[in-house]
């Protein structure tokens, strides 16, 4: 009895070993593509930092009204950080799936087929911004026939409209609660032809009127 105890831990131990012995040039080969992958995703972003800087994107952005990042973080910081992120979890999706983790690696590739929206998602915001205060100007400034009060007032409607626009365009983007976003999406656009229609119909009312007139009195 105690030798059959005895034969079956030493034989525990030794497929332990076994699997030990046979898992580390795995690990190895594992832990060297993460380290490549840190490495590539470090170049590419001093890259994409240079690129960034060179382009000026930080003034551009700040030129048409897109938020400043907090502290110290900067857009340009944020874009190349995250691009040297994306690029270090696909290096380690091959490293899971050397080292025998499938739903380890599962989960990666689902994180990155998700951060491809998230990029999008981040281009229809700042490009959002960039519309929304290009409209804002060139409404102030069309707007020759208004007092200044009225024209300052319709350009901040228009700015906040297509902010709200992006919004909505944004989450939906990112997939969070597509139905409700798509439920506000169709109020949204419903309540700007209802106020436009009003203030049209407002607005051209005594026109209207002066027309009708005109005709009456020249068939009268």
């Amino acid at each position: 009895m105690t030798t059959d105890v005895g034969s079956t831990l030493l034989a525990s131990l030794n497929n332990a070993l076994v699997l030990a012995i046979s898992f580390v040039p795995k690990f190895v080969i594992g832990l060297i593509v993460i380290l490549v992958g840190i490495i590539i995703a470090s170049i590419v972003k001093e890259v994409v930092l240079q690129i960034l800087k060179t382009l000026k994107v930080e003034a551009l952005l700040k030129r048409y009204g897109v938020p400043e990042a907090k502290d110290d973080l900067t857009w340009t910081n944020i874009l190349s950080e995250t691009v040297r992120w994306f690029l270090i979890i696909a290096f380690l999706v091959p490293a899971a799936d050397i080292w025998g983790l499938p739903r380890v690696s599962v989960l990666l590739n689902e994180f990155l087929l998700y951060v491809p929206n998230v990029f999008v998602a981040a281009i229809i915001a700042l490009v959002g911004f960039v519309v929304a205060r290009i409209a804002h100007n060139v409404i102030q400034a069309s707007a020759k026939g208004l007092s200044v009060e009225t024209a300052n007032t319709v350009a901040s409607v228009a700015h906040w409209a297509i902010i709200t626009f992006v919004t909505l365009a944004v989450l939906n983007q990112l997939g969070v609660a597509t139905d409700l976003i798509r439920i506000l999406f169709i109020g949204f656009v419903a309540m700007l032809a209802i106020a436009g229609g009003l203030a049209f119909g407002l607005g051209g009312k005594d026109t209207a009127a002066d027309i009708l007139e005109r005709i009456k009195k020249k068939l009268g």
